[in-house]
């Protein structure tokens, strides 16, 4: 068959239906160019976020960023038009599949992003891994999710357990701290972090004089802080989230603890909820990989427009969903907007670099960024940076393999 021939059988006659149908076996080895596909159909992405309950503050400022960021772009990627396809995953992991399901087989969609919640995730990792479509995570931080369930379209533009964990150890013991007590809610993400603490902690010559896990997601903490208070340890490090957090900083502060006891934590402790803190977050310290006052160009940038574009303070989770749309954003355009060319896609996506406004960084192997974690100390109401406590933080991912 001449060139002229092929080309001439291409999509027109293909369009045709029937007609064309038997002739497709005599193309089938034909591929249409990079431009007829970024003309085409808009590029779907489907979001799994919880939009209502505990949560709904966390999903909607991560789906905001995220479509900031391809506004940004000029709302395309790779030159092609986007259609959003928001899914409330409300947070509870039984819906997981089913929802993560509608997404990749009856929406058919070409990215998936999300969740919040870490149990979510590892359900609707397991999905994605099966189908190759690419998946970014923008906040969920369970190990496993680059670790034991990495995989080449996986990616992440958040953080692991492990990163928000271990940092503190070296944090506290640089503020003088040696003996210390473990506060944190117990189930899979607040053991990961304090693990993580207490492997740096006692690396470093620290001690842990008591381990104090608390039902999840109990906020009834009175007879915890009166054992607390008995030990009379140099410091606590604690995790706690949302809701829980504001009590337990509200109970420590009640019992008078902030004045001989230094109250240190995960830097969710504090993130999003030092308004309804009040006071009782002031001299809270915690670690993490953003804080508002960073001074940086690209935190002040993004600061502005996303307060611009929504009225609200921008928060971590809104910088994770930001800079999960700047990776799908360099993904695109490295392969003009086709979907089609992941293998190409992926490998572009794993040599970003996402000029974060928390600081720039790149992934690991295991698709988890490498970044910096800061020390923060609630001032007048806002997470203030203290110092770099650790740079360029890179999850082990031990258990990793990529296929």
């Amino acid at each position: 068959m001449s060139e002229q021939q092929s080309k001439g059988i291409s999509r027109r006659d293909i369009l045709k239906g029937t007609a064309a149908a038997a002739g497709i076996a005599t193309v089938s080895n034909f591929i249409p160019t990079r431009f007829a596909i970024g003309g085409s159909a808009k590029v779907k992405v489907g979001i799994l976020l919880p939009y209502t309950g505990t949560y709904a503050k966390l999903g909607t400022n991560i789906k905001d960023a995220l479509q900031l960021r391809i506004d940004e772009a000029g709302g395309k990627l790779g030159g092609r038009e986007v259609e959003y396809i928001n899914i409330d995953s409300e947070a509870k992991p039984p819906k997981a599949p089913e929802l993560t399901n509608k997404l990749l087989k009856k929406e058919q969609v070409d990215f998936l992003v999300g969740p919040v919640h870490s149990v979510v995730g590892m359900a609707m990792v397991k999905l994605a891994r099966n189908t190759g479509v690419i998946a970014v995570i923008p906040n969920a931080g369970a190990n496993q999710l680059t670790d034991d369930l990495c995989a080449p379209n996986i990616f992440r533009t958040s953080f692991s357990s492990y990163q928000v964990g271990y940092p503190g150890g070296p944090a506290m013991l640089e503020d003088g701290h040696k003996r210390v007590v473990l506060m944190y809610w117990n189930y899979g993400f607040g053991k990961q972090v304090t693990a993580a603490f207490r492997e740096s902690f006692e690396a470093g010559g620290g001690t842990i004089v008591k381990d104090i896990p608390t039902p999840f997601p109990k906020v009834e903490f009175q007879a915890y802080l009166t054992e607390l208070a008995a030990i009379k340890p140099d410091a606590v490090f604690t995790f706690y989230a949302g809701g829980g957090a504001v009590k337990f900083v509200k109970d420590y502060y009640a019992a008078g603890l902030n004045k001989s006891i230094p109250l240190y934590g995960a830097g969710f402790l504090t993130e999003g909820v030092t308004g309804a803190q009040g006071a009782a977050a002031e001299g809270v310290r915690s670690t993490l990989h953003y804080a508002d006052s960073l001074d940086l160009p690209a935190n002040h940038r993004f600061r502005a427009a996303f307060k611009s574009a929504t009225a609200r303070e921008a928060d971590v989770y809104a910088v994770q969903g930001y800079d999960a749309g700047d990776l799908l954003v360099q993904g695109m355009a490295a392969v003009e907007g086709d979907v089609g060319a992941r293998a190409e896609m992926i490998k572009a996506m794993e040599s970003a670099t996402i000029d974060s406004p928390r600081g720039k960084f790149t992934f690991s192997k295991a698709h988890n960024p490498i970044q910096s974690i800061y020390l923060r100390e609630v001032v007048n109401g806002q997470n203030k940076v203290l110092r770099t406590v650790q740079a360029s933080v890179e999850d082990p991912a031990k258990n990793c393999k990529m296929g």
